[in-house]
């Protein structure tokens, strides 16, 4: 085998010695089997290959020549660097054995793009560069040991981009510090500690349902120790952001934070059976077939709250924080932003009283929420702060804005069979509908469980009026009274076209007749139902976000049958939505707290659990490609507590 050489650079820090630094960088040849077209390049690897293995006695110089110039127009036609390069190598221990299920990722561009792949039973790994012509930058992790980092420079024109780089190895060494050791672990190790602190579960469920509405509790952000005066900017944040605690709970809250995470207890704790093999254990070797990207979307103050695959294979996201709807093209990269149009709408909407209900950093009048694809190849939007529904015609490229004519707060929408737009309306407790031809509304009135909820609903558009003309900003402390808002949330259709939907704060689901708007209300036997969805038999499937569960509903029995999630420590995980591969009816559940996703098989009752490789990855809305891999958002708010400081979107393939 022929010798190469790049100029690789150890970025890790540890004083290891990579394999490239010792000279045994090799390249094979050949060309990669994995076919990912990108923007870029323009060499064609593995042309000549091609040409050169045509059946010229066979079939004749003439008719071998036609068949050259064809496969070469394929090539010209193919977008740039399509074929990618492969790029295999070894992960192992300072002594040489083999790291089993480390996640080795590669980054290129800018904005990035990075594919991860994990290390099987022998170490090895095997994953494409998108675009052979620029450089990269490698990483190698896994809890327990330190990360290595890499870089590399594109490979000269002599250097034959198509062929395959053998030998590009990696070597951890252990991580011996106990306090950086912790700091590898999700979120949710470290927000068992602080929920372990609450002896009422009440009180337990209220801090998880309340404090995990925009971003993963017991990160690196959230568990840093803070003075009062500052727990009580970042409560009133939150109330702001329509986290509210009681008052009870409220007051505890700065003590409680801080005994939790006090960093000698908790770094002791967490980590006093770090020599166990079960402390953190390889992924299974059907987990570690699978294949992770992300695209960066937006920058520091961006949140990509929700995103849907689009049928001509575009993915579309919006930025609730800047008011733009994003179009990813992952065959090659390329990024296109829409601005969404507010009219004369002030910053924060129609809740923009005292600031409105978003972070300071945020650039807000609409606040696009959620979005899916219409039966005609539209992209429907909720336009939460706007108070309106956006449609963006994907050809055109153009606008169509709908205000709503009751209700607050759109929030999560799906399509009925008839093509009729379905929506939550979060803050005024009401469920709409939209004919998208006709722009005939119809808007529910969810029944309320007290006379005080009722009121206090009722009073809610003359609050907002209000706010026009006195500054309300000064009454979010993060103290929360007697009256709880139900917060319809999910939605969705059943096969036989009946509209469910959940309220989160008050533990229910229920059903809205499609025909006369009737509404039936069924309590949940856990907390917090979240993004439900059904499957191609009529099951509705439930997250349990406070309860960490998945729930099954038979609409015809109303019998639930419950799951608890596999996360541990039990109880520690959030799962925001779910969603329900048709072709197969599995389910997929965001690990939200766990930067994980879970996968549940319903015939066999099994559930497996995919790390992902970018610690704090919070994920909200899922969908699924034609070939059946998994997109979602990386959407915590604040951005820049997701390690790197950038959002972005993902795609899992389990292969």
């Amino acid at each position: 085998m022929r010798r190469v050489y790049l100029k690789m650079k150890d970025l890790s820090g540890n004083g290891t010695p990579s394999t490239l630094e010792r000279g045994s960088f090799r390249r094979g040849y050949g060309f990669s089997g994995t076919s990912r077209p990108c923007q870029g390049s323009t060499m064609l690897p593995g042309l000549g290959l091609l040409q050169s293995a045509l059946p010229r006695k066979a079939f004749g110089f003439g008719i071998t020549l036609f068949f050259a110039q064809f496969l070469a127009a394929l090539f010209l036609a193919a977008p740039a660097g399509a074929l990618g390069q492969e790029i295999r190598g070894r992960v192992s221990d300072l002594q040489g054995e083999p790291l089993v299920g480390a996640m080795v990722s590669f980054r290129q561009g800018e904005p990035f793009h990075e594919t991860t792949v994990f290390s099987d039973a022998e170490g090895r790994y095997s994953t494409t560069l998108i675009d052979p012509a620029l450089p990269f930058s490698a990483r190698a992790r896994r809890i327990g040991w330190r990360d290595q980092r890499l870089s590399g420079e594109a490979p000269t024109a002599t250097q034959a981009p198509g062929k395959t780089i053998e030998n590009l190895d990696f070597v951890l060494e252990r991580e011996t510090d106990p306090a950086q050791l912790a700091a590898q672990l999700p979120a949710n190790r470290w927000y068992a500690l602080l929920l372990e602190s609450l002896d009422d579960p009440s009180e337990r469920e209220e801090l998880v349902r309340q404090c995990t509405y925009c971003h993963q509790q017991g990160n690196w952000a959230t568990r840093r120790p803070r003075q009062p005066e500052e727990w009580r900017k970042v409560l009133a944040l939150m109330a702001r952001m329509g986290g509210i605690l009681s008052p009870e709970l409220t007051a505890r809250i700065p003590e409680l934070f801080n005994r939790a995470y006090e960093p000698k207890t908790a770094v002791a704790r967490l980590t006093e059976h770090r020599n166990d093999p079960n402390f953190a254990p390889p992924p299974n070797s059907e987990v570690r077939r699978a294949e992770i990207e992300e695209w960066q979307l937006g920058h520091l103050a961006s949140m990509q709250h929700d995103l849907t695959v689009h049928p001509d294979g575009h993915i579309y996201s919006v930025d609730m924080t800047q008011d733009n709807l994003y179009r990813l093209d992952p065959h090659d990269g390329s990024r296109a932003v829409f601005g969404l149009p507010h009219g004369e709408l002030p910053l924060g909407g129609v809740l923009g009283g005292g600031g409105g209900p978003m972070p300071p950093n945020s650039n807000s009048y609409v606040g696009p929420h959620s979005l899916q694809v219409a039966p005609d190849g539209s992209v429907w939007l909720t336009l939460a702060l706007g108070n309106q529904l956006a449609r963006f015609d994907t050809e055109k490229e153009t606008w169509e804005i709908h205000p709503l004519d009751e209700g607050i707060y759109p929030h999560t929408l799906r399509f009925d069979q008839r093509g009729r737009i379905w929506y939550t309306m979060a803050v005024s407790n009401h469920i709409g509908m939209l004919e998208p031809e006709s722009g005939r509304q119809h808007s529910i009135r969810l029944p309320s469980t007290s006379f005080g909820q009722a009121v206090t609903l009722r009073l809610i558009p003359f609050i907002l009026w209000l706010g026009k003309y006195v500054d309300l900003g000064g009454m979010a402390t993060g103290e929360g009274g007697d009256i709880t808002m139900p917060v319809p949330y999910g939605i969705d259709v059943a096969p036989d076209g009946g509209i469910w939907f959940s309220q989160l704060n008050e533990h229910r689901i229920g059903r809205i007749d499609p025909e006369d708007f009737s509404v039936k209300m069924i309590k949940t036997p856990f907390t917090a139902p979240r993004r439900l969805r059904f499957d191609s038999k009529g099951h509705l499937w439930i997250p349990g976000f406070s309860s960490g569960l998945l729930s099954r509903f038979d609409p015809d029995t109303e019998v639930f049958k419950s799951y608890p999630l596999p996360i541990e420590p039990a109880g520690s995980d959030t799962p925001y939505a779910l969603n329900v591969d048709r072709s197969s009816d599995t389910v997929w559940i965001c690990g939200t707290n766990s930067d994980s996703l879970i996968r549940f098989e319903p015939e066999s009752e099994r559930f497996t659990v995919y790390p992902l490789p970018t610690r704090v990855t919070y994920t909200r809305e899922l969908d699924f490609d034609e070939q059946g891999r998994v997109w979602t958002s990386n959407s915590n708010l604040p951005a820049w507590q997701i390690e790197g400081g950038t959002p972005r979107v993902l795609r899992l393939n389990p292969r």
